[in-house]
């Protein structure tokens, strides 16, 4: 079930509608929130919010892709492992008969 959550970032506070458990929500917001300081502290000039928002979408994108590609990397080397461990299982049974 939908539902309304408020949450504050860097000063100003924002409404989203979602469906997810609370505890999804309030990792989410805990993740957005760390890498808005790190970006924000990374920079001394007090960088505006808006341009903080958009270094922090582009860093968690890039992490994202970056998980994405090893996850695809992992699962095709656990595919191959798999297909080695069948094609050993095969043959120990083609041994038995």
């Amino acid at each position: 079930m939908e539902r309304l959550v408020k949450f504050e970032v860097l000063g100003q506070e924002y409404p989203l509608l979602t469906d997810a458990p609370e505890e999804d929500v309030q990792e989410i917001l805990q993740l957005v929130k760390t890498h808005l300081e790190e970006v924000s502290r990374g920079n001394s000039r007090g960088l505006p919010a808006n341009k903080a928002a958009i270094l922090t979408s582009l860093n968690m994108a890039g992490q994202y892709v970056r998980l994405k590609r090893e996850f695809k990397e992992y699962r095709q080397q656990v595919e191959q492992h798999l297909g080695r461990l069948g094609e050993r299982v095969e043959q120990a049974a083609r041994e038995e008969i």
